[in-house]
């Protein structure tokens, strides 16, 4: 008879290969057409909430890995959340307002000067759509599961409405004002920014040294003094009106090339060296409170210029003299309020200098530093010109510097409410717990936030103006422009006139003849995505407010992290969020920022199409996702043969298990031999592992646990000695119905467990199991820990030592294997010499150790009596010699019992008796 036929091999459908770019979009179809989030929310409804907060993505663009990364951490949170107790839905947003969009269609071609605001608008909502939608496909294709009919978007009228409510509410509070001061200005955007709106880059800017005269020393200073100043930004010399000294600052008039000048003193060797004075000399020094109130004299204006008491004037660098324009610096600003000095700023929109700067104006202000700098030198007031390259703030989105400019904006006063801030983020959990300080450092330094935007594509500033020009905010103005948006959008603010957007039969003081204009700015877009948890949290009914987590980089402790927190502190008094988790971002292989200039982009689509999502979800759950992380194709290779270990481990499980029912096979704990018990033991470990790493947000321990336990508890140990109890026995032995109910529960147990990574493979995994009612692993829950008390502990402390011996048990069957003493392992007998500390190791019933070292001949001695050329090791002595008897045709060991049976001479004496008793013998 062909003894093959007697073999019980692995059976199952479950392919090797994963072929996932093919597979894994008929698996996301089945989801669909089950309406599987629908599913898993009525089945976890009961449960109590757990919700992460989508942070709403940007309409504009494909995905790129950043995408990647933030979505499928969100998703493997959510998925774990919903199999393990909680109830979480995901409700998936978009972030819709804004400049890119404007600036889309400008490149598009639209030109905006021929269309009318309302126009212009319902364009850009037509493409902020449509990108949506292709966004969506693109997260979709992740496997990121979510309410994707019904996804919050910024733009829809509903959450437009609670925003104009959240805005109302800060107002009535006070916290919202009218102010001119100098912002952040992009005269490539046209329009003030957020800190949020502001990244830095590398400029290279003049740097230039200009003597100011006494005009009038109040007897403190002589007129023939110079104050010198310091800046790197010629073109607002014009804007001067002051210079600002440290009261508690020691200066020096130093005479240099004939002429006197006025410097901190702890600058004096610095700024010698810069200008180039060999020889000076110090006449005398005084104090920086001693020059309140005198006055110097513009270089190029018949105009004075005060000299003012300033904290911020530091001696890091320049002169310990400050350069003072009200109209282009925040210090300035203030200290120049102090003093009664109004700002002024001669520059437009645009960033052209205006007729306020006589001589230049009509420049564009990079090249009104070179005629600035002319005229300075021509009137004998440079001192120095040379160039830096410094870091310096430039506009996130078109990448250009900008400019601080003094205009009338609005404001969200956060010094008002600063304490309560503060105290909200202490009550926050943190993830890394870094994040608590730099979000508390942002909010404690930060200054007023300035809401407003010169564009059109946004939500209006809902303040009515009276003929007194005086703004009008009410609870029952903002409570109709609230209605009117939630019924017709916020575009109907540019098509109806003031009057038809107030209350019928509104009146005001400031206008008794019923004449009202309206706001014609937009709220900065982080005034959008800062208000969703009113638009979205407590608007909806699906979710609940404040939110137990919010998830987005790092960037977003000064971007949506911070925005959030101000609102929602502002009109309720605590935090949107109980928990924030950030991540880095994703560089390249060298650590570089990815960039299509350098062409280093990995783009999501790709690896997806090349290797499948759940390659790149893998990728996720492996890397320490908290700092900034390095992509490229080698790590995806490297995670696709871990993938590859996983699968196969899948499907030689459920290959030897495919004749095994858990209702009537299952063979309980006790009665399972010890090495049976000790995997058990391992699994459960595991399991405890993994639900403790899931819970902490660890993903990259997640992933080494399981593909340590593949590879060293199964693969290259429990599954390897299996072979010879599951392929050999007959079906029911109670070796083998022992091992399928550990294999079982240990499958059943990975399955569950790498769902939130792997729900692709998950899921075609779970499709194969026979003894399961759900129609998907989704609609279950992960395993629970047992504990098994003592004996477990007991099995830990045996089969560690025992693990340790089989590795130099290996090691010997290797150098046997090379000397060519055996081929395979099942040709050798092992004898083991054995130490006295690990003889009880030995004596542990119901071990076959020829099969845990899967050799043929298993023989034990004392160290003592071990002979010469057995091979010493760490824990014993190995002495490997060919095993004795003959190759058994079934089973492959080599046993003395080969030949012993008449009806079967070419198989030993185990495997006759397993074909004589369950196999029909046919010619």
């Amino acid at each position: 008879m062909d003894y093959k036929d007697t073999l019980l091999m692995p059976k199952t459908d479950f392919p090797m290969r994963g072929n996932l770019p093919n597979r894994e979009p008929e698996m996301q179809a089945k989801w669909e057409e089950m309406e599987i989030y629908k599913k898993v929310q009525e089945r976890t409804a009961e449960r109590p909430f757990f919700v992460l907060h989508d942070g709403p993505p940007y309409a504009n663009g494909d995905l790129h890995m950043g995408h990647a990364l933030n979505k499928v951490l969100k998703d493997m949170i959510v998925r774990h959340k919903s199999m393990t107790g909680f109830h979480s839905p995901y409700v998936p947003g978009w972030d819709t307002h804004g400049l890119p969009i404007e600036q889309a269609l400008v490149n598009k071609g639209v030109k905006r000067k021929d269309y009318s605001i309302a126009e212009f608008r319902k364009m850009c909502e037509e493409y902020a759509l449509g990108q949506i939608d292709s966004q969506r496909s693109q997260f979709k294709r992740i496997g990121v599961r979510g309410d994707w009919d019904n996804p919050y978007i910024t733009l829809k009228p509903s959450f437009e409405a609670r925003q104009i409510q959240v805005f109302g509410e800060m107002a009535k509070k006070g916290y919202i004002y009218k102010g001119l001061r100098p912002v952040y200005w992009s005269p490539s955007s046209e329009s003030a920014l957020a800190e949020a709106e502001i990244e830095y880059q590398d400029k290279k800017s003049p740097s230039i040294y200009v003597s100011f005269p006494v005009k009038d020393g109040l007897g403190v200073l002589e007129e023939d003094v110079n104050f010198l100043i310091w800046t790197t930004t010629p073109w607002t010399i014009p804007a001067n009106l002051g210079i600002s000294v440290h009261p508690e600052f020691t200066y020096v008039i130093v005479k240099a090339q004939e002429e006197k000048f006025l410097i901190a003193k702890d600058l004096l060797t610095f700024v010698a060296e810069e200008i180039g004075w060999e020889d000076y000399t110090v006449e005398r020094e005084l104090q920086g409170s001693e020059l309140d109130r005198v006055v110097a004299k513009h270089p190029l204006y018949d105009r004075d210029s005060l000299v003012m008491l300033g904290e911020h004037v530091s001696a890091d660098a320049g002169t310990g003299c400050v350069h003072t324009a009200p109209g282009h610096g925040e210090d300035d600003f203030y200290v120049s309020k102090a003093y009664g000095i109004d700002a002024l700023s001669p520059i437009d929109n645009r960033g052209v200098m205006t007729d306020e700067a006589p001589g230049f104006e009509g420049l564009f202000y990079e090249d009104a530093n070179k005629a600035v700098t002319e005229a300075l030198d021509k009137v004998g007031s440079l001192k120095k010109l040379s160039f830096i390259t410094h870091s310096y703030p430039h506009d996130w989105r078109t990448k250009k510097p900008v400019i601080y400019r003094a205009t009338a904006q609005w404001f969200a006063s956060i010094e008002s409410f600063r304490p309560e801030l503060l105290q909200a983020i202490k009550d926050t959990k943190f993830t890394p717990s870094w994040g608590e300080t730099r979000l508390y450092n942002m909010v404690r330094d930060r200054g007023d936030w300035c809401i407003s935007r010169q564009r059109v594509w946004g939500v209006p500033i809902p303040v009515f103006y009276g003929e007194d020009e005086e703004p009008i905010i009410t609870d029952e103005t903002i409570a109709n422009v609230a209605e009117i948006f939630r019924e017709h959008g916020s575009n109907v603010w540019f098509e109806r006139d003031a009057k038809d957007l107030l209350p019928e039969g509104f009146t005001h003081p400031s206008s008794p003849n019923g004449l009202f204009t309206k706001e014609t700015d937009i709220m900065d877009v982080w005034f959008d995505s800062g208000s969703t948890h009113q638009g979205v949290l407590d608007e909806r009914d699906d979710l609940v407010y404040p939110a137990d987590l919010y998830l987005e980089g790092s960037d977003q402790y000064r971007g949506w992290f911070n925005s959030s927190l101000t609102t929602s502190v502002a009109i309720n008094g605590h935090a949107p969020y109980k928990g924030i988790l950030s991540h880095g971002f994703t560089l390249d292989g060298n650590g570089r920022k990815m960039s299509k200039s350098l062409g280093n982009v990995i783009i999501p689509a790709k690896v997806m199409n090349q290797m499948g999502a759940d390659i790149l979800r893998l990728w996720v759950s492996s890397v320490d996702y908290t700092a900034d992380v390095r992509v490229s194709d080698s790590n995806f290779k490297q995670v696709s043969e871990v993938y590859r270990k996983i699968r196969n481990t899948f499907r030689f499980i459920h290959g030897n298990t495919s004749d095994f029912n858990p209702a009537t096979n299952r063979v309980q704990f006790e009665d399972l031999r010890p090495v049976d018990q000790y995997v058990y033991v391992k699994l459960q470990d595991l399991i405890k592992e993994v639900r403790e790493a899931y819970e902490n947000y660890e993903f990259a321990s997640v992933y080494h646990a399981t593909n340590n336990f593949c590879t060293g508890v199964l693969s290259s140990f429990y599954l390897d000695i299996a072979k010879d109890v599951v392929y050999i026995e007959n079906k029911d032995h109670p070796h083998r119905r022992a091992m399928q109910t550990v294999m079982h529960d240990t499958l059943m147990a990975l399955v569950q467990l790498l769902t939130p990574i792997l729900p692709h493979t998950a899921d075609e995994m779970w499709a194969h199991f026979e003894h399961v009612e759900e129609e998907s692993v989704q609609l279950t829950d992960m395993p629970e820990a047992q504990d098994l008390g003592a004996e477990a502990e007991k099995l830990r402390e045996q089969f560690g030592t025992l693990m340790l011996i089989r590795d130099d048990v290996l090691k010997a069957l290797e150098v046997a294997r090379t000397e060519k003493i055996i081929g395979k392992s099942l040709e050798a007998k092992v004898t083991i010499y054995v130490p006295e500390a690990y003889t009880d190791v030995f004596k542990v019933k119901d071990i076959d150790f020829a099969q845990f070292f899967i050799v043929s001949e298993f023989t034990e001695g004392n160290i003592a009596d071990a002979p010469e050329q057995a091979l010493k090791l760490d824990t014993v002595s190995v002495l490997v010699e060919a095993a004795n008897g003959e190759k058994c045709d079934r089973c492959w060991t080599i046993s003395e019992t080969v030949g012993s049976d008449e009806l079967h001479p070419e198989i030993c004496e185990r495997c006759a008796t397993v074909v004589k008793e369950h196999y029909t013998l046919t010619e």
